[in-house]
């Protein structure tokens, strides 16, 4: 197969989770621009049609559906209305995530930690587990899971300096999970032709460098990054049509960090 074949997803079908979000849409129109079908889901099913409709207008192939991570009936509904629509399921990307606060540890309450678990844990396993069903039957599939440079290593506290940033304790212990949780899939279900990776993003917020209040944040995590700067658009796009594709048939249980270095030091 040529090389320029091995990426292309036509006639594939891919749902994002968190897919009208900061990230999740720059990975529905990498998938869509590869050629797939593309569900992008959340809870704010407008929001998601929204996101859909704009790469429909480029003469792309996407859907906007609802999804609540909460709630199985819903993580179920969702993968049963692809089935009806598409006849297959070939890609699921693991994007969503719940952030309920920038608490440290002394902040965190049960209810707190509970409620970040139930999709950062639970949904992450129901969604899966919905997702590996008829990935089977057809005979394989790929899984995606944005995980986080903070699921690699701690989090660098200085370098927040006095912005009033952070990273809550219960985000590191997710992402750490979903990278253990990547490969236990990857080891169970690649003899049915199953793959599951994950991708650690670096920092990307476009909206930072326009705030004066993050200033010093923004410095002091592009001085320790080796590329000298943080995620743009694009950056992403190219590792999740890898791990889509069959341009990484060969590869399962891995986390590659996307993050211009900051985990190399």
């Amino acid at each position: 197969m040529r090389v320029d074949q091995l990426f292309r997803l036509d006639g594939r079908t891919a749902i994002v989770t968190g897919g009208a979000g900061l990230y999740g849409r720059l990975i529905a129109r990498a998938l869509a621009e590869a050629g797939a079908s593309v569900v992008i889901a959340s809870r704010d099913e407008a929001r998601c049609e929204q996101a859909a409709a704009e790469l429909r207008e480029e003469g792309m192939a996407a859907i906007g559906l609802a999804l609540d991570l909460e709630d199985e009936r819903s993580i179920g509904e969702l993968v049963a209305a692809v089935l009806r629509r598409y006849g297959r399921l070939d890609v699921l990307v693991n994007n969503a995530v719940s952030r309920t606060g920038l608490a440290d540890l002394e902040q965190t309450d049960k209810r707190g930690w509970e409620t970040a678990q139930a999709i950062n844990g639970a949904g992450l396993m129901l969604m899966t587990q919905a997702a590996v069903a008829p990935m089977r039957e057809q005979g394989g599939g790929s899984i995606v899971n944005i995980a986080s440079i903070q699921g690699a290593v701690g989090p660098n506290f200085p370098v927040y300096g006095d912005t009033g940033m952070s990273s809550g304790v219960e985000y590191t212990y997710a992402k750490w999970g979903m990278v253990g949780f990547t490969k236990w899939v990857a080891n169970y279900y690649g003899g049915c032709g199953i793959r599951a990776n994950a991708i650690s993003p670096g920092g990307y917020n476009p909206g930072l460098a326009s705030d004066p209040d993050k200033a010093v944040f923004l410095e002091n995590y592009k001085r320790l990054t080796p590329l000298g700067r943080m995620a743009e658009d694009d950056d992403i796009k190219g590792p999740v049509v890898f791990f889509a594709s069959d341009a990484s048939r060969y590869v399962t249980g891995q986390n590659v960090p996307v993050d211009g270095g900051w985990t190399s030091w």
